[in-house]
């Protein structure tokens, strides 16, 4: 159990289950049924394991090298040969999954999704570029989910905008915490060119710009309830440039929650 535990946590658990949670409530916005929402998020979950497992596999060497001692590889929690056995299981079940929501849904998650990640892993996470194959990622999720369904289409422009902005947000904040251990073992991706002072102003405006993408996105303008959410995203920002300590961080993640929810409600 400890090991299988080990195992899991080498996942990225909270990136993992944060984007699966996202494609399951794309799903239902998007009208899927029990079987095809379950389906598609299914797909998108073991593509999320295949991406953490093998970004943890790439960067074992580093982490030892800096003395990760939370990351299950350089701890010895778990070997390599394991989650390398994982990491390929769950690149086929993607693989199966995802052509089983379709073609065209299939098609879009194994080469802009998960492809995305395969190459921010192995290449683009030390350039500065590395905000693109987020970009691509999230930003083509709406599509994977609304091509799987019975009568396939594609999300509007501003949706995938706003998906897209989101996760250049969500890279700038995930970088955030690890941007000293990246510095020191060779990362240079844009959140390490910025800075964690400029991360911290820039993360906040990128994801209010995502804010107002989704409201642009909505199919529900003239209601009250996407402008109030893009107030309070506004507010937020203010607090994320000019808070002091923890205030800075919370409030943007408390942007990136608003703009899931309007992703969702304007798919």
């Amino acid at each position: 159990m400890t090991r299988v535990l080990a195992l899991l946590r080498a996942s990225h658990p909270g990136p993992s289950v944060a984007v699966t949670v996202l494609t399951a409530l794309l799903a239902v916005g998007a009208g899927h049924g029990l079987a095809s929402g379950a389906l598609v998020t299914a797909a998108v979950a073991t593509g999320q394991l295949s991406i953490g497992w093998s970004n943890d596999l790439l960067d074992a060497a580093r982490d030892r090298q800096v003395g990760r001692a939370d990351k299950p590889i350089a701890g010895d929690e778990v070997s390599e040969l394991v989650v390398r056995r994982a990491t390929a299981a769950a690149l086929l079940a993607c693989v199966v999954l995802s052509l089983a929501c379709g073609l065209e849904s299939g098609s879009v998650h194994l080469l802009l999704g998960v492809g995305s990640g395969w190459a921010y892993n192995l290449v683009l996470k030390r350039t500065a570029w590395s905000a693109v194959p987020y970009a691509v990622a999230f930003g083509s999720l709406p599509a994977v989910v609304t091509l799987a369904l019975p009568d396939p289409e594609l999300p509007g422009p501003w949706t995938i905008a706003a998906g897209a902005l989101l996760g250049i947000g969500a890279h700038l904040l995930n970088a955030l915490p690890d941007l000293a251990d990246d510095a020191q073992t060779g990362i240079h991706g844009l959140p390490q060119r910025l800075g964690a002072r400029r991360v911290r102003l820039i993360a906040p405006l990128v994801l209010l710009a995502g804010s107002a993408a989704a409201v642009l996105g909505s199919g529900d303008r003239g209601s009250a309830a996407p402008w109030a959410a893009f107030g309070a995203t506004v507010v937020l920002a203010v607090v994320a440039m000019t808070g002091r300590g923890r205030a800075p961080f919370l409030a943007a993640i408390g942007i990136a929650l608003v703009d899931v929810v309007s992703l969702v409600t304007s798919t």
